[in-house]
């Protein structure tokens, strides 16, 4: 665990109650450009300047003396100072640990020098392509206007001024519709960044303050503070595996690699197993009530594929729910079809969120602290489309949201 600290790519620091340096990784120390003796036993002031230092040095006292956190579990930006004296941008994340009844804070610093540079080329670009199609409209328009003036010294037909008139139009409308793509794509990238940059940071964050703190534990009567900080690391890798699953997922659907393993199977034998594995999900006091009649069909489709459907809705159902509410699953038969609806009583979607699920990396505005990768209803889309089913949903915020998929009984390609 100790070579997980050494070797990462972020500066990370351990320091006390007093803001003195206790622990300070290699990363760190390439980072400020200081020698490791350099800094042990000084105040983390000197890698900050004013005020970050003095405001640093207040959250942390104040939230000793208080218990109330603002800085603490919570990232931020900050400017850091180099041993030369310049400055760079950095993403401070602090977290609290109690080790022998003493407090210890770790600080993982994250230089965002790249990428205040990448959104400074972006806005740059932004702004060149706007003038671009502001001078090429412009062009456009002057040369309508010389068009016009030619077509009535000579005296020219009505239908040749419609022309160059719808024409103009035309080539407005694609200009339009390239800013508009240029602007979707800077906002596909911004929502990844932003994901990103919460969804791996976070377990990255657990492991490497759990790496850090594990070896401390090294004697016998230990070993449940241990085992503790082995069960987060595990907890983190697999969230880390899930969320790599879902972007290899998207990848391989979008290239045309997926193809159906169509296979015979009892409905109500697949339901039941699903039952069961998503009872193991379930928060305190929440209740899945699968409702179907025995229905004692097999259907002709992919097992696998339908049950990474049902999952992903299933759990999502879970997710955005609280302990002690119900999610109910809905299945019957309506001609060759086979038609379910998951229920529940979660927060709901807001109206104005309503129109983007399913748009890759999308996150509901009051989702943003619940973790996710906004791919799982993507990837829902992605597999109904290769099984020729279909979905809907209706929602309204603070009294749940109900899921509506269809699957043919016989699948046909």
């Amino acid at each position: 665990m100790k070579s997980i600290v050494e070797t990462a790519i972020d500066g990370i620091f351990l320091i006390d109650t007093e803001g003195m340096i206790v622990m300070v990784n290699p990363a760190a120390i390439m980072l400020f450009g200081y020698e490791r003796a350099d800094v042990l036993g000084q105040n983390i002031s000197l890698l900050m300047p004013s005020p970050h230092k003095e405001l640093h040095h207040s959250y942390v006292h104040n939230y000793l003396n208080t218990g109330i956190k603002k800085i603490i579990g919570i990232g931020r930006e900050i400017e850091g100072r180099h041993k030369n004296g310049s400055l760079f941008p950095a993403r401070l994340a602090v977290s609290e640990i109690i080790l022998n009844d003493q407090h210890y804070f770790t600080g993982i610093i994250h230089d965002l020098s790249d990428v205040k540079t990448a959104e400074n080329n972006l806005i740059n670009l932004n702004q060149e392509l706007e003038t671009n199609v502001i001078e090429r409209t412009i062009e456009l328009q002057n040369a309508v206007n010389r068009l016009l003036d030619t077509n009535q010294l000579l005296n020219k037909s009505i239908d040749r001024h419609k022309a160059s008139e719808a024409a103009l139009l035309r080539t407005q409308e694609e200009l339009k519709k390239s800013l508009e793509k240029e602007q979707e794509l800077g906002l596909l990238k911004s929502r990844f960044m932003s994901m990103a940059s919460h969804e791996f940071k976070t377990p990255l964050s657990s492991i490497l303050s759990s790496a850090a703190l594990i070896t401390r534990y090294d004697k016998p009567e230990k070993a449940f503070d241990r085992n503790r900080h082995v069960e987060k690391i595990k907890a983190s890798v697999t969230h880390l595996n899930n969320i790599l699953t879902d972007f290899l997922s998207i990848n391989r659907l979008e290239e045309g690699y997926f193809e159906p393993m169509i296979t015979h199977f009892s409905l109500d034998a697949f339901l039941s197993d699903l039952e069961s594995e998503m009872e193991g999900m379930l928060k305190s006091g929440q209740q899945l009530l699968v409702r179907q009649h025995k229905m004692g069909i097999d259907i002709f489709s992919d097992k696998n594929m339908l049950r990474n459907i049902l999952y992903n809705l299933l759990s999502n159902a879970i997710k955005y729910s609280e302990e002690n509410k119900a999610i109910s699953l809905w299945v019957h038969q309506r001609d060759q079809m086979i038609e379910m609806e998951i229920q529940d009583e979660g927060m709901g979607i807001p109206d104005e969120d309503q129109k983007y699920i399913g748009s890759r990396f999308f996150r509901a505005s009051n989702a943003m602290n619940i973790q996710g990768t906004g791919l799982g209803l993507n990837i829902v889309n992605s597999c109904l489309a290769l099984l020729n089913g279909t979905m809907s949903f209706t929602s309204s915020p603070g009294n749940g949201t109900t899921f509506m998929i269809t699957i043919p009984i016989s699948y046909e390609k």
